[in-house]
């Protein structure tokens, strides 16, 4: 072992405990390994320049905007709402009917937005149909991650591996070619849920669950200081404005501005608006209090903010969110949405303490109170997706829907049939729906996932240096003796593809899925070029293995974003998605060595 190989696998361990730290976001680590392989030489420069000439961050941004196209045409909304028509229908045939048409889509169309989209469908099929959204939303996750395995475009990771393999003069992949593994995996994996699911699925209760009768009517009103009142000069918490007696202090407003609102230091001075959130017991209490009168009582001649019952609503951050990485105070979220923030759910936690200081991460769960004519207000806001009714479908343009869909269907046709590469393909399909109208400029860029691109650039140039160093060489060489040491020679092929297989799946329900088929694809490659066979079957089970991630909540980014709004806890992942897991691998080691001999 030399000291370059020594220091890659010393960088790769830093930065796998950094994915699962999360103290720093995946692609900013990934971007940093990128900068200390270059600084420190372990790859020459020209090398590391040729990681951007790899067509699958490329092709996955394109994938990225035709699938937002799509989204945006009607399309994906006219489906989810003939799905919400079957709610009628027994639970394993509705769980059935949705796993299919979700699988169906997500095979052409990025998984998220799918995810997204069908989201309050299938809220309101869990409404109609009296059951706990948690009986519907693991099977949402699972559905797109298995339609994303049946072809090229269904899923990034398909993406990198087929760029990783095609980087080494190795034919890509077919679009359909997958669908070899994948078709049967998702037919089997729909059955093993429908029939299984009521069952094995928890019931868990939305956010609300975690409030009390009386903390769930609270009322939004004003209370004016007046001069000479005993409270001026006091904290709010001096002057009796504390939770214990159902009064919280939203804002202050103090010569038409609002200030930062610290109910320890904050003292107040007559003239101030104090915005309220008072439990009935709490308005009861204001009104005893000398020289705070309630703004609702009085003919001040000004314009009243609320003075009604306040509606609580839970909302889900969604993936492109502006609030993304800013705090509750941050973007003064009371100013801007006319709405409070009382409790947030995040990775199977509830948070009621110290809110306004978390940085807001998408999949987050907010409990928020408002006005119904705020609440009103921020539905048309693409930050959030609201769960107390069905979203509205888009109503579709005949002619742009035809068109969209044409255009996607044409990139497809053309890379199946090879009349041009993937990536020609789907970046021009992408200048077309924009030269059409069909999406704005902005709306594209806006689509883009781009820190999946930069966690791509950054692993791709560890697995470059991997190979330039020769770690993947002995990684691959130390495996391959491994197995010869316990294991007839005649069965040495399907064994190291059972252990490649194991150990992308194990890595992958830990870390990015992305980054772990950039770092594994190589290292198979190397397995199956010291064994003396094939690297195709190799390369087709880490594809299939970084995508088939069940068993935790932090494997998939869907099933990240499904975790939270479904108040799911960390074990609900392990114990529907292990069968799940396993399904896949007998799949994957029956079908494997037939469609691709070893």
């Amino acid at each position: 072992m030399t000291w370059e190989i020594a220091f890659v696998f010393a960088l790769l361990v830093i930065a796998l405990a950094c994915f699962v730290w999360e103290k720093f976001p995946p692609d900013l680590t990934a971007m940093g390994l990128l900068v200390i392989i270059v600084a420190t030489g372990l790859l020459p420069i020209e090398k590391a320049y040729s990681v951007f000439a790899n067509p699958a961050p490329l092709v996955v941004g394109a994938m990225f905007v035709l699938s937002a196209a799509l989204v945006k045409c009607g399309v994906v909304d006219r489906i989810s709402a003939m799905i919400e028509g079957s709610a009628k229908l027994p639970y394993a045939i509705v769980l059935l009917v949705l796993i299919f048409f979700v699988a169906g889509i997500s095979a052409f169309v990025n998984n998220t937005p799918v995810v997204v989209v069908f989201l309050p469908v299938v809220l309101s099929l869990a409404r109609r149909m009296n059951l706990a959204p948690s009986k519907f939303l693991i099977p949402l996750s699972y559905a797109a991650v298995l339609g994303g395995t049946c072809t090229l475009v269904g899923t990034s990771t398909n993406l990198v591996v087929n760029g990783i393999i095609t980087a080494k003069g190795l034919p890509g992949f077919s679009m359909f070619e997958l669908g070899w593994l994948g078709v049967p995996a998702t037919v089997l994996g729909a059955i093993y849920l429908s029939a299984f699911g009521k069952r094995l699925l928890p019931v868990r209760e939305m956010l609300t669950s975690i409030l009390s009768e009386e903390e769930r009517r609270e009322y939004i009103t004003e209370a004016f200081v007046q001069a000479g009142s005993p409270v001026l000069g006091k904290t709010m918490v001096e002057a009796g404005f504390t939770r214990q007696r159902g009064v919280r202090v939203l804002e202050i407003v103090r010569d038409g501005i609002a200030l930062y609102l610290d109910p320890k230091t904050v003292r107040l001075k007559a003239g101030d608006r104090l915005i309220l959130s008072c439990r009935p017991k709490g308005i009861a209490h204001t009104r005893q209090m000398q020289g705070i009168d309630l703004v609702a009582e009085l003919n001040l001649g000004v314009e009243q903010i609320a003075a009604h019952e306040g509606s609580l609503v839970e909302a889900v951050v969604t993936p492109h969110s502006a609030l993304l990485g800013h705090t509750v105070r941050e973007v003064n979220f009371r100013q801007r949405y006319r709405m409070v923030v009382l409790a947030l759910h995040r990775k199977g936690k509830n948070v009621r303490e110290q809110i306004e200081t978390l940085p807001i991460e998408a999949g987050d769960v907010l409990l928020m109170m408002g006005t119904d004519q705020a609440i009103d207000a921020l539905r048309n806001n693409s930050d959030f997706m609201f769960f107390d009714r069905a979203r509205v479908p888009t109503k579709p343009q005949t002619g742009r829907v035809l068109f969209v869909v044409g255009v996607i269907a044409a990139v497809i046709t053309a890379s199946a049939l090879n009349w041009a590469p993937i990536e020609i393909g789907a970046l021009a399909g992408c200048v077309v729906i924009c030269i059409a109208r069909c999406l704005k400029t902005s709306e594209a860029y806006g689509s883009i996932e781009w820190n999946i691109l930069f966690l791509i650039y950054g692993m791709l140039a560890m697995g470059m240096a991997m190979e330039h160093t020769g770690a993947a060489a002995w990684i691959a060489g130390h495996m391959v003796d491994a197995v010869q040491l316990f294991v007839p020679s005649v069965h040495k092929g399907i064994v190291m593809l059972a252990c490649i297989y194991l150990v992308t799946t194990v890595l992958t329900e830990i870390l990015s899925n992305n980054a772990i088929a950039a770092l594994m694809a190589p290292i198979a490659v190397g397995v199956a070029i010291e064994l003396g066979m094939d690297p195709r079957p190799f390369a087709v089970v880490v594809a299939f293995a970084a995508s088939a991630a069940f068993a935790t909540p932090i494997g998939y980014q869907t099933n990240t974003y499904v975790y939270g709004v479904g108040g799911y806890r960390f074990g609900d992942f392990i114990k529907v998605g292990v069968p799940l897991n396993l399904l896949c691998f007998v799949v994957a080691m029956i079908m494997v060595p037939r469609i691709w001999p070893l």
